[in-house]
């Protein structure tokens, strides 16, 4: 009887604490972070939970939220038709979902054409487009009768070309002085290079290159010295020579040069904005003078001693600031001299050329064929071809025939870098044409 008794209350104990524990619930739990981030376990508020459970959103570098999550909106019917009407808005030809590329984003490239220099104009940008990532911007310097041929030119390039560029043609034009000298002097609009800053004012920076210039490798590897400039240092270019003892400064020159053998300015990469806020120190006055007080004063002084015109103009200027300029490797400037008298730029023999020089007129006689080779391959090269089928095999089995001539005997300076870029060239139009569009 007595263990009757015993069972009925330990029965009846049980029962009240189950009706206990049903009408207080437990209270769940949040974790938060203190200060040092450590956790710490808090009591939520019935209020703030649903279901008894807690619904914790996160984040980089989030706590549980004791917010609810707010209900996702439905998308607008409308939006879904917006890829197909920025489609029907493309004109033929335009490459599909390609952005409008940001002002300080373009590359901006200037040239100067007079004379008989179209075809070597057109050579020189097609280079340049054959092989840059991102987006130019032309800046060329014309006589009037040439400007239709470019514009034509430039015109169908643009319905062709996978690349987004624009351009400008410019009248020739000079600041200060004798309009006529400054034309004639050294080479017919030569010296037009020599206001650059002054009339592309709203321009920042600038790579400025002859016509008989070719890219063998991105603009975009050459703009990247840019960052490289020191706090004083606005303007980028090559040796006129690596060697002294066969230099033609440090042989011939009648007026100051920079460095031991002076600057080449067929490749001159610049900041415009330094320079038109620079005060340079010069033989003429003891303060500075800018970019433009200082041209004609300075071509007057020195106009009976001068044999390259505006290029030695740049070495005076240098020649008293030094520390204005970025010195090129010599592979970015790459002239007959480099191979003519034995080879005598590393930087080529490692790296492959950069940029080639055809000056003298090697493009277009039979004194250097490898230079012309090269020349030839890109003007003979259209859009629609293969790099490799058009260009690279084609240049290869050409210089089997320039073999016998010192720079012809260095097949792989000239092949290398060219190589090198028309591989990255596919390898980014793969990822162009496989990446989902935005």
């Amino acid at each position: 009887m007595k263990l009757y008794w015993k069972l009925l209350l330990l029965l009846l104990g049980c029962a009240l604490s189950l009706l206990l524990y049903l009408r207080s619930p437990l209270q769940p739990k949040l974790v938060k972070r203190t200060d040092r981030g450590t956790a710490t376990a808090t009591a939520a508020s019935p209020a703030k939970v649903r279901g008894g459970i807690s619904s914790p959103i996160t984040g980089r570098g989030s706590s549980f939220l004791e917010a609810p999550v707010p209900k996702k909106e439905p998308r607008p019917k409308d939006k879904k038709s917006k890829r197909k009407d920025a489609q029907k808005r493309r004109r033929h030809g335009d490459p599909k979902y390609v952005k409008m590329t940001p002002l300080d984003n373009w590359m901006h490239l200037a040239v100067v054409a007079c004379g008989e220099r179209l075809e070597e104009t057109l050579t020189m940008l097609k280079s340049a487009l054959l092989f840059s990532k991102k987006s130019l911007r032309f800046h060329i310097f014309a006589d009037d009768s040439l400007k239709p041929e470019i514009q034509k030119k430039l015109q169908e390039w643009q319905n062709s070309h996978r690349i987004e560029f624009d351009y400008t043609i410019y009248p020739i034009t000079f600041s200060v002085g004798n309009a006529q000298e400054w034309r004639k002097l050294f080479k017919p609009c030569a010296a037009q290079r020599l206001f650059l800053p002054v009339i592309l004012q709203d321009v920042d920076s600038l790579l400025y290159v002859d016509t008989d210039v070719l890219f063998l490798r991105s603009m975009d590897d050459i703009w990247a010295f840019l960052k490289e400039f020191n706090a004083t240092q606005l303007a980028a270019m090559a040796p006129e020579h690596e060697i002294p003892k066969i230099g033609w400064y440090s042989r011939f020159a009648r007026h100051p040069y920079y460095g031991l053998t002076g600057l080449n300015s067929g490749v001159m990469l610049m900041n415009l904005t330094r320079i038109r806020k620079t005060q340079f120190k010069n033989s003429m006055i003891p303060t500075g003078l800018t970019w433009e007080e200082m041209m004609y004063p300075l071509y007057q002084k020195y106009k009976n001693y001068i044999t390259w015109g505006d290029q030695d103009l740049l070495n005076i200027i240098f020649y008293f600031n030094p520390e204005s300029v970025y010195v090129l490797p010599c592979q970015w400037n790459y002239r007959p001299d480099h191979c003519m008298y034995g080879t005598n730029c590393k930087g080529a023999e490692e790296e492959g050329i950069s940029i080639l020089h055809g000056n003298r007129g090697v493009y277009h006689d039979e004194k250097q064929p490898t230079f012309k080779a090269v020349y030839k391959a890109i003007d003979d090269f259209t859009f629609e071809d293969n790099l490799f089928q058009s260009l690279y095999y084609p240049l290869q089995a050409k210089f089997l025939e320039t073999v016998h001539t010192l720079c012809g005997r260095i097949p792989q300076v000239f092949l290398k870098q060219i190589e090198k870029t028309i591989k990255e060239v596919y390898q980014q139009r793969v990822f162009v044409h496989m990446a989902p569009p935005n």
